[in-house]
């Protein structure tokens, strides 16, 4: 599935709409039914700030199984069923079409759009557009890229923030007999996100270098946030393949600004990422994008695994 063609262009960000919620169980038969506040999310990200802010008043099932691309899902009539049964619903819209369309076709009556909950932003490739790719095809599909809105909000904890608030108050109108402990646990977990952003301010903000390169474009929202430059080998999609100028381009730019690993990730593949360290005679590490937790996550949650990413970062950087 083109990744191109499920982000969403910047013409079309008025219109996202409301979407839904939920508190995490990997088993997709959980949901529905429930003597709970069921809610089905879309993959892990809103599946954790729905079993987060929900606590023991939802039953969260998460639509994307442990492991699985979260780009790739198709949805089962199952899971189309589920969802008519759910209470409510908790997604991104533009990342997962699939998802989009299946809770647009059901009857649903909380649906909650994060898209809608914070700023989403263009960031491309990076601090460079593809240059030198050839053929009319790939121009178009880089030009899309670039008018497309990056997905990837739950890698900046101030903006996972501002989404947590806004599905803590359709928590708290969808089910009111229980606002009382949807907005404290909204409270507590704004707060400790808010601690992993000083973490991350502290940790980056002295580093022998700015730039970092990744297989593809996750990480824009955080390199903006913590005053860094992410370079990708690819765009926003995790499974393009750069064009030859592109890997040319990236070798320069790692001897320019000092640039001393190429970071790939756990559910896609790392071949073009090896690829490009062992030429550029540079080192590999994982920097997880976090839309999935897995046997080869390092950590069981979000909180441990953005952890795992800020050492591995400020390895990588030279931090001070």
């Amino acid at each position: 599935m083109n990744v191109r063609r499920r982000l969403i262009p910047a013409a079309l960000a008025s219109a996202l709409g409301l979407g839904a919620l939920t508190a995490c169980s990997s088993d997709s038969a959980a949901s529905g039914n429930t003597d709970k506040f069921d809610v089905v999310a879309s993959f892990y990200p809103m599946a954790f700030l729905a079993e987060q802010i929900g606590g023991d008043h939802a039953n969260v099932t998460s639509l994307t199984e442990p492991g699985q691309e979260p780009h790739d899902l198709e949805i089962s009539t199952k899971q189309r069923a589920q969802l008519e049964e759910a209470d409510a619903a908790l997604y991104l819209k533009g990342l997962q079409p699939a998802v989009d369309e299946a809770v647009g076709q059901t009857g649903i009556k909380t649906k909650i759009d994060a898209t809608t909950l914070t700023h989403l932003e263009d960031h491309g490739t990076g601090g460079h557009a593809h240059e030198g790719e050839e053929g009319t095809a790939e121009e178009g599909h880089a030009e899309e890229e670039e008018h497309a809105r990056d997905p990837h909000i739950w890698l900046d904890p101030v903006k996972y923030a501002e989404v947590a608030e806004g599905v803590g108050k359709a928590f708290e109108k969808a089910d009111p007999d229980h606002a009382a402990d949807y907005k404290k646990n909204t409270a507590a977990l704004v707060e400790k996100l808010n601690g992993l952003n000083g973490e991350f301010e502290n940790g980056l903000k002295d580093t022998k270098t700015k730039v970092f390169f990744t297989n593809h474009a996750a990480f824009g929202y955080l390199a903006e946030r913590y005053g860094l430059t992410q370079e990708a080998i690819s765009g926003l999609d995790p499974e393009s393949e750069p064009s030859g100028a592109r890997v040319r381009e990236l070798q320069q730019e790692a001897k320019a600004d000092g640039v001393t690993t190429v970071f790939y990730e756990t559910l896609v593949s790392d071949k073009t990422a090896k690829t490009l360290a062992k030429d550029a005679k540079l080192k590999t590490d994982v920097l997880d994008p976090l839309e999935g937790i897995t046997d080869k996550s390092r950590g069981d949650d979000y909180f441990q695994v953005m952890e795992a990413n800020l050492k591995a970062l400020q390895a990588a950087l030279g931090a001070k």
